[in-house]
């Protein structure tokens, strides 16, 4: 037998299949019966099924040809909305099993109402005593499940969904094979004797059991039945088959002719009543067999309850003829007949009006398709398809379309289109787009003089432009200038006069358009006023120089007058008066006595004054300059220097002291004094870098003078020079050799010392010491092979140098690191190990190799890690570890004395697995938590076996007896929450273990789990809220929030120092939380609250100190003695707060005469008597004193008086001795940094820096990176390798990061500090910042 199935898929329900079998197939020693049926749906199946005996493997087994069928009947001709026939979402599959196992059919249905589910059999058997039908509700699904299978269990299955609107059928086979592991003996005689036991059939059995059989097929099947009369059966099945035949069929309405016109759509209707819904019906026309599937929509079959029906689409005169219909013996036919009509024009083309720009569509219909192509022609001008014109024609070939794109007034015309002897025409029609203005003119105001601009901006280029003014057309005016570029146009009048106001409109026009486009605006010319931009400033000048005086004005277009003393200059000899634009000069050539007096400059809207004086510039005594530049001044380092320069000059002149040409700046080491005709530099403590020139310069606004002394600061040595050189690296010695150092701190260099340590060692150790003019040493305490490192210090009078390090060097050859190994090789690779073989590397370096280092890395990594913190001795390691299904790559270095040797190259990726075992059983299966709706169950991973990739929880009720799967897929994790529990019912549970290999065996808790939470005694669960201590400010409130669990719920008991409270406070109680609140508290509220927790399983308790306190009261009696010239001793007494607050404090406050600004001298001051130094004498100082604790600051107590601080008067001696000056240079460092500071709002703030460099560094202050070198903001100050930064009543905006730069020719040097500014009712960040000020370097 030959089958060859042919399908075409479609979507879901549009599914055909056919099934051809050829001419010998009934030649076969095979039984077989055929059936199709046709739905609503265009489904179509052909099932066959057949039973074949294999001689020589002796196996027997049921066979379907056909794996799957499915069909559907509409029983409601209509289906109201929101119902629908029966539908399969899950379909069964066909299955093939052994006999004595088990088959299952499962299947998902779908339909409103909802339909009912059986399932049947084919051959119209009874389904087997192993075979149990039911419904899962868990999956949805209608089950058929078959156990025991028997060669009499092959069949074909139908699951038959139902409701009102229909029925939907799926037919599934179900293979049944022999086992051959049967017993046949056994076999043989089960089946004896149930021949022995059967009874041959009556008449009418044998009949039905013949009705479904082949003919060639009869005779043997009633000798499987032992009937012996065949001849009688076979007349009597022939006479009950004609009967059959003859009722099978009945027309209700049979197929009548239809006749149609061409394209149109056609249908051939028929009513039948069929006894069979799965007989053959088959279309033709004419002769010829109507192949549905392959017409391409062309013709369709449907089944509309017994109505049956041939849908023909879009017929033509091939169409004609008889269609027929055969259903089993009987065939209906009728004739179709096809009318052609003349070709026309459905539609004329219309006239159409289109703005320009815009696409044109011209579009006409015919009634039919055409032979001959459509021409388009404009003016008698054929269009052939480009960007202009786009010609196209629709699917059905009946509307052609013409587009013409941007159409433009030269489109303008008539359009034709000819179709062979049929022409229309229709004119096109242009709308021009309107003139937009994109930018109107708008309302421009001048002053006078001015230059004004007008502008606007159309919306196309191709306009004519015209201008006016009040009306009138100045488009030829010579007065204006017209620019015009694109769409843009321009009006531009220079040197505005007030006549030039008034309103000016631009008229734009275009072709084809009689519409004209306006736009105006109005011109202001305002009178001009000029006003003084840059006045004149007083001038002092010596007598016969040249004088200037300037006036800048805002307006170079108004003149001015110039007078002296009221009166306007004519003739004052000398004077020369200058314009220059906006800028008016009264120029001098030799000043005079008749100059001087007051100058006034006047213009329209503007007036500036000045006075001319002469003055002389100051001068020093020549003498006393000889003097200084003769005799340098030498002090040594720690001592004070002091230079005094008397001079003349009038007006007094400004005094600037200058080092190296730097300004000094006053601090604590640099102080200047000055008087009427003398200047005096003291410098407290010299330094080395204090060296140098010092020179004062006298300024003034008549002339400058300047006197220059040297300055000589001795002090110990710097370094030794460069780098170090090696003239002998021996076994026996090694010989260096190394320069002076450039500063010998000003005094001769007596020695040298040389220390000496081994490399890696921390301690030097002195090996030798060598005059001052010697520069070379020989160390001949060395060991061969070693490395070394040398220091060199130089000694003068005043000390040691910091020392010159060397760098590494060897006493004779060194040993290098072993040679490269050999790739390695890797074997006997598993899951987590790997074993790595390598060879010895060709060359060992000169010294035995102590060991290998054996490195792996994850492929595609970059980052090597050593298997072993140890060396491995052998040329074999085994590596342990390894993640599974990971590839690694290996790698070996070998080492000796010097070192590492460079690493072999990467062996060959290696993968780490084993082969997958099913995994063991489950370990440690526990509750681990558990409530009134879940249970929280944890467990191991299984010891035995490869490891699971997840788990399989199944669970029963005490009153179940089945295990169910509390989830689809398994759990990944060891440990799950099962919710959705009922309360105090009581649960099994058991699991197992799933990977690749297979299901592990099932472990089962001991014990049934009650859905009940666990007792669990009363605990906190504060997380930071709630502190031990609690600091309130008197009249806030006080909250104290707990949270706590317990089961049952604890109750919750509040007390105050043992105490259950009754005050007026506020007690909120919760399930899980608690809050106690006093909306205003005092001092007497102050004291231990505890909350206690109790229940069935405890009791606990919380301890919470709570102070409530408030700013400290104001310090009285305020006294101040000087009891130490230049200090001042304040006394006070005692706030009553003191006592009663450990946190309470004073500060000290002063403040210049001045100046209205406090300074802070001291903080934390605990007694009541506190001295204030660095008071520059010949001043008054105002002071104040305030308590301070952790809510805030008393009101302050002032003095009611100033203090004066006298002055001291010493006579000063300038003793001056010859030194030679030697200049050294120095790269900027930092000796002191910044520290970080947390200030008061409302105090001052001063951080300050030492560092050193040669020339003196440039200093530089940046807050967040933004300088802050010329805000008025900040105070600055740098002396003598000490800058100081000041801000003056700091707010919160000072707070941030601050940066030190100091920079010279050589390098530059940072250093940064953090700033904190707090308010002082920030109880919360002072107590921070206190606690942090012990812990780092915090000044509070």
């Amino acid at each position: 037998m030959s089958t060859e199935v042919i399908q075409s898929s479609g979507g879901g329900m549009g599914q055909r299949s056919e099934l051809h079998m050829s001419s010998n197939s009934f030649s076969t020693s095979t039984s077989s019966s055929s059936s199709y049926s046709i739905s609503s749906t265009r489904l179509r199946k052909v099932s066959q099924t057949s039973r074949l005996l294999e001689e020589q493997s002796g196996v027997q087994r049921k066979i379907s040809g056909v794996m799957e069928s499915f069909s559907q009947v509409q029983k409601s001709s209509e289906i109201p909305a929101g119902e629908s026939i029966p539908d399969f979402e899950d379909r069964p599959c066909s299955v093939t099993a052994q006999e004595g196992n088990k088959a299952a059919f499962k299947a998902k249905a779908s339909g409103n109402p909802k339909p009912t589910v059986t399932w049947t059999r084919e051959s119209g058997k009874p389904m087997t005593e192993g075979a149990r039908t039911f419904y899962d509700d868990i999956n949805k699904q209608y089950v058929l499940k078959i156990k025991n299978l028997t060669m009499e269990d092959a069949d074909v299955y139908k699951c038959i969904a139902s409701n009102c609107h229909g029925d939907a059928i799926y037919s599934v086979s179900l293979v049944v094979t022999e086992n051959p592991a049967l017993d046949f003996k056994k076999k043989l005689k089960k089946r004896s004797v149930e021949k022995k036991e059967k009874k041959p059939p009556t008449e009418e059995e044998m009949l039905k059991i013949l009705a479904g059989a082949e003919k060639k097929d009869y005779e043997r099947i009633c000798a499987e039945y032992g009937f012996t009369d065949f001849r009688g059966i076979l007349k009597k099945l022939k006479e009950m088959k004609k009967k059959v035949d003859v009722e099978m069929v009945r027309v209700l309405k049979p197929l009548e002719n239809v006749t149609a016109k061409e394209d149109s759509n056609v249908v051939f209707d028929t009513i039948l009543e069929l006894k069979d819904p799965n007989i053959r019906m088959l279309w033709f026309q004419g002769e010829e067999l109507l192949r549905i599937q392959y017409s391409l929509g062309k013709y369709e079959v449907k089944q509309l309850g017994t109505k049956h029906m041939l849908c023909i689409s879009s017929v033509c005169l091939a169409d004609s003829g008889t269609y027929s219909l055969k259903v089993g013996d009987k065939i209906l036919s009728a004739k179709l007949t096809v009318i052609e009509e003349p070709l026309k024009f459905a539609t004329d083309l219309k006239p159409l009006r289109v703005t320009e720009r815009q696409t044109a569509v011209f579009e006409v219909h015919l009634s039919k398709r055409a032979d001959t192509p459509p021409v388009w022609k404009f003016k008698g001008k054929e269009l052939k398809r480009d960007e202009k014109f786009d010609v196209c024609v629709s699917e059905d070939g009946l509307t052609y379309t013409l587009k013409i794109k941007d159409v433009r007034p030269s489109d303008t015309g008539d359009f034709t289109i000819s179709i062979g002897d049929l022409t229309t025409t229709a004119q096109l029609f242009i709308e021009r787009i309107p003139i937009k203005f994109v930018s109107h003119l708008k309302n421009v105001r001048v002053k006078e003089k001015g230059k004004a601009r007008l502008e606007a901006e159309m919306s196309s280029k191709d306009v004519q432009v015209r201008w006016l003014k009040d009306g009138k057309d100045i488009t030829n005016n010579p007065r204006y200038i017209f620019m015009r570029e694109g769409k843009r146009a321009e009006l531009i009048m220079e040197d505005c006069e007030l006549e030039d106001r008034g309103e000016y409109s631009i008229v734009c026009t275009q072709d084809n358009d009689s519409n004209k486009y306006v736009s105006s605006s109005n011109l202001t010319v305002e009178e001009r006023f000029a006003t003084v931009k840059s006045s004149m400033s007083d001038v002092q000048c010596p007598s016969g120089s040249p004088a200037e005086l300037c006036v800048v004005l805002d307006d170079e277009k108004v003149d001015g007058v110039w007078l002296k003393d009221g009166k306007e200059i004519t003739d004052l000899r000398g004077v020369q008066v200058v314009k220059q634009g906006a800028v008016h000069k009264l120029l001098i050539r030799n000043v005079g006595d008749e100059h001087e007096g007051q100058y006034t400059f006047r213009a329209k809207g503007a007036e500036s004054e000045a006075v001319l004086n002469i003055a002389n510039p100051p001068v020093i005594d020549p003498a006393l300059l000889e003097m200084l530049s003769s005799q340098p001044v030498t002090v040594k380092a720690g001592e004070m220097a002091t230079i005094k320069i008397p001079f003349k000059g009038k007006p007094a002149p400004k005094v600037t002291w200058y080092r190296d040409g730097l300004e000094l700046v006053e601090d604590r080491r640099a102080v200047v004094q000055r008087d009427r005709d003398s200047s005096t530099l003291v410098i407290h403590k010299c330094v080395r870098e204090d060296s140098g020139t010092v020179m004062l310069r006298l300024k003034s606004d008549c002339g400058s003078a300047s006197a220059t002394v040297q300055l000589n600061v001795i002090d110990r040595p710097k370094p030794p020079q460069g780098k170090v050189d090696f003239l002998e690296c021996s076994g026996k010695c090694i010989t260096m050799k190394w320069k002076a150092p450039r500063d010998n701190g000003g005094k001769k260099v007596t020695s040298f010392v040389i220390e000496r340590r081994m490399t890696g060692k921390k301690s030097w150790i002195k090996v030798g010491e060598v005059d001052g003019d010697i520069t070379t040493f020989c160390n001949d305490t060395v060991e061969e092979g070693k490395p070394y490192q040398y220091r060199i210090r130089a000694v003068n009078s005043q000390g040691l140098s910091d020392p010159l390090e060397t760098e590494q060097v060897y006493a004779g050859e060194p040993i290098e690191p072993p040679s490269l190994v050999p790739q390695p090789q890797i074997s006997d690779v598993t899951k987590d190990s790997a074993t790595v073989t390598w060879t010895n590397p060709a060359q060992d370096g000169g010294a035995p190799v102590l060991g290998y280092i054996v490195e792996r890395r994850k492929k595609g990594s970059s980052m090597w890690v050593s298997i072993s913190k140890e060396l491995i001795q052998d040329t074999k390691c085994v590596v342990d570890g390894l993640v599974e299904d990971m590839e690694y790559e290996f790698r070996v270095t070998a080492v000796n004395r010097a070192g590492e040797g460079t690493p072999s190259a990467s062996s060959n990726t290696v993968l780490a697995k084993d082969p997958t075992r099913a995994p063991g059983l489950v370990g440690k299966f526990h509750v681990i938590d558990s409530s009134n709706t879940s249970i929280s169950l944890a467990w191991c991973s299984p010891e035995l076996g490869d490891n699971p990739t997840g788990y399989i929880l199944e669970m029963r009720p005490e009153d179940g007896k089945e295990w169910a799967k509390y989830t689809k897929i398994p759990i990944t994790g060891t440990s799950y929450n099962v919710g959705g529990l009922q309360e105090r019912m009581k649960y099994y549970f058991r699991i197992r273990a799933v990977n690749q290999g297979g299901i592990g065996e099932p472990i089962e808790l001991e014990h049934g789990v009650l859905a009940l939470p666990p007792p669990e005694p009363p605990k906190f669960n504060l997380q930071g809220k709630v502190k031990h201590q609690i600091l309130v400010r008197a009249g806030c409130t006080l909250c104290i929030p707990v949270s706590f669990s317990g089961s049952p719920p604890p109750e919750v008991t509040w007390l105050k120092d043992g105490v259950p409270t009754r005050g007026q406070e506020v007690i909120s109680k919760g399930k899980n939380d608690s809050q106690f609140m006093i909306t205003s508290c005092q001092r007497s509220d102050s004291g231990v609250y505890r909350v206690i927790l109790s229940n069935d399983c405890g009791e606990v308790h919380y301890d919470i100190s709570v102070r409530v306190t408030d700013a400290p009261r104001s310090p009285k009696n305020l006294r101040l003695v000087e009891e130490v010239q230049g200090t001042v001793t304040l006394h006070w007494d005692h706030t009553p707060d003191l006592t009663e607050d450990e946190h309470t404090h004073y500060i000290i406050l002063k403040r210049d005469t001045s100046t209205t600004t406090w300074f802070t001298a001291a903080e934390h001051v605990f007694s009541s008597k506190y001295t204030v130094t660095g008071l520059f004498p010949g001043r008054k100082y105002y002071f104040r004193v305030i308590a301070r604790n952790l809510i805030g600051d008393s009101d302050p107590l002032d003095a009611k008086e100033p203090f004066s601080i006298e002055k001291e008067h010493e006579n000063l001696i300038l003793q001056m001795k010859p030194f030679t000056h030697k200049h050294h240079e120095v790269k900027p460092g930092i000796l002191l940094p910044l520290k970080n500071h947390a200030v008061c709002s409302g105090n001052d703030c001063t951080m300050s820096c030492a560092f050193f460099g040669f020339p003196v560094p440039q200093v530089s202050w940046f807050k967040e990176d933004v300088s802050i070198l010329d805000s008025p903001r900040y105070w600055q100050s740098s002396t003598d390798g000490v800058c100081t930064l000041t801000i003056p009543t700091c707010t919160v905006k000072d707070s941030g990061e601050y940066t030190l730069l100091v920079e010279n020719k050589l390098g530059k040097a940072k250093c940064k500090c953090s700033l904190v500014v707090f308010d002082k009712d920030d109880n919360r960040l002072l107590e921070h910042l206190t606690q942090e000020s012990w812990k780092e370097k915090l000044i509070i």
